[in-house]
């Protein structure tokens, strides 16, 4: 028993060392990105990287790479992008180990990330979306927003609406958890930092509560009728019920034959005779 417990251990440790965990809680304000390790390790270095509009290639940058702290300062990567705005991500690494790539997100929107608030009501979710000002003032009505959303814990890039000042999503479900982030749209493309990941339940209507209400009251209510029956059964009707579970009566075979011999039985005054006194 020892033996195999020693192993699971040793197994557990070998495949912890084998991969390494990302940073969380990566958010960018006013061009200082930030982070939290996921470990207290400090042989951890981190490394982060950002894309320009319209580009799919990630660079490192060079006076962030491979450090041990958990914040820098990213100002510079609004030069050199021609909008201005850049995705940003960040890496773990340890002793040839690298974590996979966490993107950045804006909590309270930037100048490349919208700023979101969000209204449920029943069946339904909008998102209500201020862009920065100096963004209206380069792109004017080109510049428009993305919202992903979807359920709590589904992938959030599968489903997407595009809008400018507000988006509002039809067709949720009732009593769910929704989640949504946003992110800024040029020309069909994404551009920026993508605004935090923001959740919201969608409220039931007054019909669907007062639905629920009434299927939780039937429920209760049958199942005392269930309760109540079985012990007027059981204090009522008790000796029927062990009547009727007893095993059946057989009669053995040899009662149902006429007996052959025929005893006589002789009075009590004949056997006082046969008794003498000495």
């Amino acid at each position: 028993m020892l033996l195999v417990f020693l192993s699971i251990q040793l197994f557990v440790r070998v495949l912890s060392e084998a991969t390494l965990a990302p940073p969380y809680h990566i958010r960018v304000k006013s061009g200082v990105i930030t982070w939290s390790p996921a470990a207290e390790d400090t042989d951890v270095h981190y490394t982060v990287q950002y894309r320009r509009f319209g580009s799919t290639e990630w660079e490192n940058v060079s006076h962030c790479f491979n450090t041990s702290f958990i914040s820098c300062n990213v100002t510079f990567t609004k030069e050199d992008s021609e909008s201005g705005c850049v995705g940003l991500r960040v890496q773990a690494e340890r002793r040839g180990l690298t974590s996979r790539p966490v993107e950045a997100c804006s909590r309270l929107g930037d100048t490349c990330s919208p700023e979101v608030n969000l209204t449920s009501r029943p069946g339904s979710l909008t998102a209500y979306l201020r862009i920065n000002s100096s963004m209206v003032h380069e792109y004017g009505g080109h510049i428009q927003n993305r919202v992903y959303y979807g359920k709590e814990g589904e992938t959030l890039e599968k489903n997407y609406k595009d809008g400018a000042s507000s988006v509002s999503i039809y067709g949720l479900e009732e009593g769910s958890l929704y989640c949504v982030k946003v992110q800024y749209l040029l020309d069909g493309e994404v551009l920026g930092t993508d605004s935090c990941i923001q959740c919201e339940r969608i409220p039931q209507s007054a019909k669907g509560s007062h639905l629920t209400l009434t299927l939780v009251l039937v429920g209760v209510l049958a199942g005392a009728l269930v309760i109540l029956t079985i012990v007027y059964v059981l204090i009522f009707h008790l000796k029927t019920i062990k009547l009727y579970l007893q095993p059946p009566y057989t009669i053995p075979e040899h009662f149902l034959y006429r007996p052959t011999i025929i005893h006589l039985l002789s009075s009590p005054t004949e056997d006082m005779e046969d008794v003498r006194v000495d």
